[in-house]
């Protein structure tokens, strides 16, 4: 009785590990950019490390639109333009980059 239990108890720790490991893999789905608009921002109150949420239309470089939602412990500059890393998770990190450094096809659909 007690091997099938600490049977069950390995199998679920490994798939446990599995599946973290899976959701924190260091290989990134894609890059999306997006305009900082303010007026999609939300303010956290609950959360002490994170104070707004923005829901942001972004782009990748071919031009396909997503729509991604991400934390930050500061408001962002309004008009600001951002480079995002997306894992499977979601965003993953994001940081600022020029208008002139966004491929073409995202330059097209942001202005």
């Amino acid at each position: 009785m007690k091997g099938k239990v600490f049977a069950v108890i390995a199998i679920v720790l490994v798939i446990g590990v599995c599946v973290v490991g899976a959701l924190n893999f260091e290989n990134y789905d894609e890059f999306f950019y997006a305009k900082v608009d303010n007026s999609k921002k939300k303010a956290l109150s609950t959360n002490e490390d994170m104070n707004y949420e923005y829901t942001l239309e972004c782009y990748n470089e071919k031009g396909k639109k997503r729509e991604l939602k991400f934390k930050t412990f500061e408001e962002l500059e309004e008009g600001t333009y951002l480079s995002l890393e997306v894992r499977v998770s979601g965003v993953h990190k994001y940081e600022e980059v020029e208008y002139g450094d966004l491929p073409e096809k995202v330059q097209e659909n942001i202005k």
